[in-house]
This record gives C-alpha cells, sequence and structure tokens, in this order.
C-alpha cells in the first residue's frame, strides 16, 4: 500500500530544499512545480490557452512562456491568478494522478507529492485531493522576503506580493499534519526530515494492505 502525502510551503520558506532532502534519501517526489513546467513548453495547449487569456505579449520571441510577466499580473490581480489556475490546475492534477499511479505499480509505499498551493486547494478536487497527509515546510514570513529578494533579486514590495497572494504561512502551519520548521540551519532541518521521515515509514509499514 503506497501512502500519499502532501508536501507545501510558501514563497521563500524552502519547499524545495526539504524535497532535495527527501529525494536524497529514497523517497519518490512528484513536483507540480516542473509538472507546470512542462505543460506550458512552446506548441502545448495550456500555453495556447494561456496566450488567448492573457495576451500574446505573455510569449517571448521563441513562443516560450514569459513566466515573470505573467506573474507580475497574476501576483497583483485575484481574478486573474483565479482564471489562471482554471487552465493550469486540472491538467497538473490529471499528470500528477497519473505519475502517482506509475508509482503505486511500482510498489512505492511512500510518494510526496510536492504542491505549492496544497492548502489553497484543498477541498477543490486536483492534486490535492489525492494526499492523505500535510506536511509544511515553515519559515518566518520576515525571513520569506529576505530569501526572495536574496534568490530572486526581488523588490521588498514585489516579494510582499507574492507571499500575500498565498494563503498565510500560519494558517498553513495550523492545517498542516507534520511542520518542518525551516527558520534555523541546514542541520536542524535536515534533522527533523530523518526524524519525520522515520514515523512516516513506520506507520507505513503498520498499515494493513488493501483488499
Amino acid at each position: 500500500m503506497t501512502r500519499v502525502i502532501g508536501l507545501s510551503g510558501g514563497i521563500g520558506t524552502g519547499k524545495s530544499t526539504v524535497a532535495r532532502m527527501l529525494r536524497d534519501r529514497g523517497v519518490v517526489v512528484l513536483d507540480a512545480d516542473a509538472i507546470v513546467h512542462e505543460i506550458q513548453e512552446p506548441g502545448t495547449p495550456a500555453l495556447a490557452e494561456i496566450a488567448e487569456a492573457f495576451g500574446a505579449e505573455m510569449l517571448r520571441e521563441d513562443g516560450s512562456l514569459d513566466r515573470d510577466r505573467l506573474g507580475a499580473v497574476v501576483f497583483r490581480d485575484e481574478d486573474a491568478r483565479r482564471q489562471l489556475n482554471q487552465i493550469i490546475h486540472p491538467k497538473v492534477g490529471a499528470e500528477m494522478g497519473r505519475r502517482l499511479a506509475e508509482a503505486r505499480d511500482g510498489g512505492a509505499p511512500l510518494v510526496v507529492l510536492d504542491i505549492p498551493l496544497l492548502f489553497e486547494g484543498r477541498g477543490r478536487g486536483g492534486s490535492a485531493g489525492l494526499v492523505e497527509e500535510t506536511i509544511l515546510v515553515y519559515a518566518r514570513p520576515d525571513q520569506q522576503v529576505a530569501r526572495q529578494r536574496a534568490r530572486d533579486g526581488r523588490t521588498e514590495q514585489e516579494a510582499q506580493d507574492r507571499i500575500a497572494a498565498q494563503m498565510p504561512i500560519d494558517e498553513k502551519r495550523a492545517l498542516a499534519d507534520h511542520v518542518i520548521d525551516n527558520s534555523g540551519t541546514l542541520a536542524e532541518t535536515e534533522r527533523q526530515v530523518d526524524a519525520l521521515l522515520e514515523t512516516l515509514r513506520s506507520a507505513a509499514v503498520q498499515e494493513p494492505a488493501s483488499d
């Protein structure tokens, strides 16, 4: 029986770092962001829908998506963000479900679905509806801003806009089944990942197989 865990966080909390740690420890991690990039490649139906909805100026000269330009629109406009999600989320959910089925067929005991908007999407179907438990990667809001500015060169306002476009990190923390606090050192985060994996794997072994 495969146990399916959702992994999420907020912008700048270090979710990708924790996902890498899980992969390094042999866990199957399915990355929703990577799937988004794949379905937005030039020539795909999703990219054509985005260009129709938001304008041809969202495409670069080579036909690829100008993610920064699109992001500048959707992170400041809730209606635009909702419209983009309606285009993307069903396609991502379908592909995530297909890859999860492959992992189950391969006998993976534990699969982690890395979904940025996991908590925002729970109860709405899609990828979020596939998970049994949730892990939140947490960092303080001031750290979220500082990390975006250091990593992406964003202004403080741009960083704040992206944080404001998501559910507040403390609300997600209250909803999560498990929390990895990534506000300290990498070594501290690794210790938390190891402890949580031991718990999850032990529980997976103890669960009876389904009929």
